[in-house]
This record gives C-alpha cells, sequence and structure tokens, in this order.
C-alpha cells in the first residue's frame, strides 16, 4: 500500500465528494468581500541560509531591498482598492527574518494603517544575533506586541549541525533583555530529535529555557519536506530525518517537562503558561498575505504570491496581485480546513463541531473512536486531545498535509509562475 494512495483513500473517506485539488494561475481572480481579515507579511532575506529551514527565503542583498519594499507597498495598496479599509485583526510578519529590514518595516506597517482598521497585536519572529537592545527598543516603537526568537538549541554543536550562525554563549543575554524589553509575550523556537541528540539533551535546552522565564516555547523536530522533494531543491542530504521512535520518546518527555513546569499545551508543538498572552503563527482564519511566496485564505479561496522576489516585484509594479497559483474551497473543504486547525491547537470547540459536523455521522463515529483510544477528551465545552493524540497529529501533518506543501513549495521554486499543481 503506498503512502499516496493511503493519503487518497483518507482524503476520499473525509469528504464525500472525491476530488482532485488542484492549483492553476488565476484567469479571473475575484476576490470575496470580507469586513475583517489578519495579515501575514513576508520578508524572504536571511544574512544566512540554514540548511534545515524550507521557507521562500533568498540571501539579503541591500540592492533588492528598495524594490522589494516598493512593490509591498503597492500590493498593500491594491487590496485597499479591491476590498476597501477591511479591520486587520492582527499583523504576523515572518520571513526569512524580518529583522534584517528593521527600519523599512516602519512605513510597511503606517501604510497598513492608513489603509485598513488595525486595532490587534503585531507578530514579529526573528533570530537571536538581530536583537541587540537597539532593535528591541526599535521592535517596540513599531508597536510589536509579540516577538518570537529561533533559539533552536543552546548547544554550539546543535547550532553547528543546522547551519545557525551565531554562539550558545550570546543566548542567555539576548533572551533575558527581550524578556525585559514589555512585549506581551516572546516565545522561543526549540528544535528536537536533531541527529545524535539525546533526550536528556533536548530536555536540558527546554529547562534552560524555562529557567530563564520564558512564559511560552514551541518545540519542534525536523519536518518531513525539506527532505522530500522541496528538500532536494534546497540541497539538504546532509541532516538525517529523526526515527518514529526517538521523536515519539523525545515528545512524551518534552511534553510532560513542560507540564511540570506549569504550562499548558496550546498547540501540537506549543506551550505556555496561563497568565501568557499567545504567541501563534499558523492557526488564523482569514488572512491576507504580502510578499513573495505568501499565502492567502479568504472564504472559499485559497492562494499563493510567485516565490520569486524578481518576479514579484515586476508583477506589484505592473499593479496587478502577484498571484501565482489559486485554488477554490467548496463548503467541505472549509470545514475540514477549520477541524484541521483545532486539531493543530489540540482543542476543538464542541458548538463549532455542532454547527459544522452535526449531520456528519463519519466525524461522529471518529470521534467517537478517538475518545476511546484515549486520543481525545471531554472537557465539557470542548474535545481536547491527550499527549498521545497530539503526538498522532503530529504524524498526520508529517505524513498528509505537509506532503501536500511540499509539493506546491517544491514547484513554486522552480517555476515562478507553474503551470498547474495538482494533489
Amino acid at each position: 500500500m503506498s503512502a499516496e494512495w493511503l493519503r487518497r483513500a483518507i482524503r476520499d473517506f473525509l469528504i464525500r465528494e472525491p476530488r482532485r485539488f488542484v492549483f492553476e494561475p488565476p484567469r479571473s481572480l475575484e476576490l470575496p468581500q470580507v469586513s475583517s481579515a489578519d495579515l501575514y507579511i513576508h520578508v524572504p532575506f536571511c544574512k544566512s541560509l540554514c540548511p534545515y529551514c524550507p521557507y521562500n527565503r533568498v540571501l539579503y542583498d541591500a540592492a533588492l531591498v528598495p524594490p522589494y519594499i516598493k512593490a509591498m507597498h503597492a500590493e498593500i495598496d491594491r487590496y485597499f482598492s479591491l476590498l476597501g479599509a477591511v479591520e486587520v485583526d492582527s499583523i504576523y510578519i515572518g520571513g526569512g527574518t524580518p529583522t534584517t529590514i528593521l527600519d523599512e518595516l516602519g512605513p510597511i506597517l503606517e501604510h497598513i494603517r492608513r489603509r485598513f482598521r488595525h486595532r490587534g497585536i503585531i507578530a514579529v519572529e526573528t533570530t537571536p544575533d538581530d536583537l541587540d537592545s537597539e532593535n528591541l527598543c526599535k521592535l517596540r516603537a513599531l508597536g510589536v506586541n509579540l516577538l518570537s526568537i529561533g533559539v533552536q538549541s543552546f548547544d554550539d554543536r546543535y547550532l553547528r549541525l543546522i547551519g545557525r550562525k551565531y554562539r550558545a554563549s550570546i543566548l542567555r543575554p539576548v533572551i533575558s533583555n527581550a524578556l525585559s524589553a514589555g512585549f506581551n509575550a516572546v516565545n522561543l523556537d526549540l528544535m528536537f530529535a536533531l541527529p545524535g541528540q539525546t533526550t536528556d539533551e533536548a530536555l536540558a535546552d527546554l529547562d534552560t529555557a524555562l529557567n530563564l522565564g520564558v512564559k511560552q516555547v514551541t518545540v519542534y523536530p525536523l519536518f518531513t519536506f525539506p527532505y522530500a522533494a522541496a528538500g532536494r531543491h534546497l540541497q539538504l542530504q546532509q541532516v538525517a530525518f529523526p526515527k518514529l521512535s526517538t521523536r515519539r520518546q523525545m515528545y512524551k518527555a518534552i511534553h510532560n517537562d513542560a507540564i511540570a513546569h506549569g504550562l499548558n499545551r496550546v498547540s501540537v508543538w506549543g506551550f505556555k503558561k496561563d497568565d501568557a498572552d499567545r504567541f501563534s503563527s499558523v492557526t488564523r482564519n482569514h488572512y491576507i498575505g504580502i510578499g513573495a511566496g505568501a499565502g492567502t485564505h479568504l472564504p472559499g479561496l485559497f492562494y499563493f504570491n510567485t516565490f520569486s522576489v524578481a518576479e514579484y516585484i515586476r508583477s506589484c509594479s505592473e499593479n496587478v496581485l502577484p498571484v501565482a497559483l489559486q485554488m477554490s474551497m467548496n463548503s467541505e473543504v472549509e470545514r475540514f480546513f477549520w477541524l484541521y486547525w483545532r486539531l493543530y491547537e489540540t482543542s476543538i470547540p464542541k458548538d463549532g463541531f455542532a454547527r459544522l459536523f452535526a449531520t456528519d455521522m463519519r466525524l461522529k463515529s471518529l470521534l467517537s473512536l478517538a475518545r476511546g483510544l484515549h486520543l481525545l477528551t471531554d472537557n465539557g465545552n470542548s474535545y481536547v486531545l491527550t499527549e498521545r493524540g497530539s503526538f498522532w497529529i503530529h504524524l498526520l501533518q508529517n505524513y498528509y498535509i505537509l506532503n501536500y506543501i511540499d509539493k506546491v513549495w517544491a514547484t513554486s521554486m522552480r517555476d515562478p509562475w507553474p503551470a498547474r499543481v495538482e494533489l
């Protein structure tokens, strides 16, 4: 039985109307009118390209920054002309490394505030070697509320292995300064199941972070998709993907250690203390993506901008949205999209489930089976994944969802304007 056959069988069972998912170039992109949406801004520039990272990024080139910023301004104006002054509930700035163009982010955020009604949070991800005292002050002055720092490890051996250029010795003062800078929340990204890493070493990294006073951590292993088609595209053969048994052992130990430190699980990989605001990058509902390779999800529609920085700049200069691939989403797909992200958050609100799946006996049967297998519990208002259930959702993400992302991204990295991607 092939993995592709199994993926298709699962999809056809869950979604009553068996279908292929097809991304195609937009012939006439008609945006649904919305009153509110979140906003994602993609900054592709990095001063060094970490070999494990699958995201759309290029080496920082000062000559590319002005035209890229100009293109983002044009794209913001284009959305304003199509949608009007929608309310922006949150702004998430990712990459790449957004702080490579920190001084240019201010005008971008001011432009957004002029065009849209922004009243929510601003979240930024960054790397430790960009967080000196001056940059921390600049981030706060921009109105950034939530900060995520890609620490990955406190051990120099593993930092070298995954291609990080900083030394572990800078991390403690950087994190302490960030925690005292006045952000609503500071999240640390840590990696585990690195080649040769032991469970005790992974727990030591987690304990170090929490003993510094961090109230939220995202702890994740190397994912499958950088080592499939996208991995070959990025020439990543030197780092081996960890064994399932290794990930299972480490995940359970990390989960239990985080709970013992007084944190609660807020996603498959995320843990935080109750009194901390939550940093979250992926579980937004409807959002608009600005930048090369950024995705957009609006009611009934999902699409990607071209991944090519040069083509993104050229397209925006012609006053058109730089959309390379789009896929329509019917109500059946939309409701499973909602369910998947609630599973990622490890909690399914009962009222939302009843509203979307009230007549779906297959889903109700699967829910009962999951409870019988101790993958889910019922806390009264929600169905909550257990530690065991969270790990198996991680496997679903790796072997099912990320396989699709891998195919779309690998194609988009090779071709700025793909003719078609069928999943």
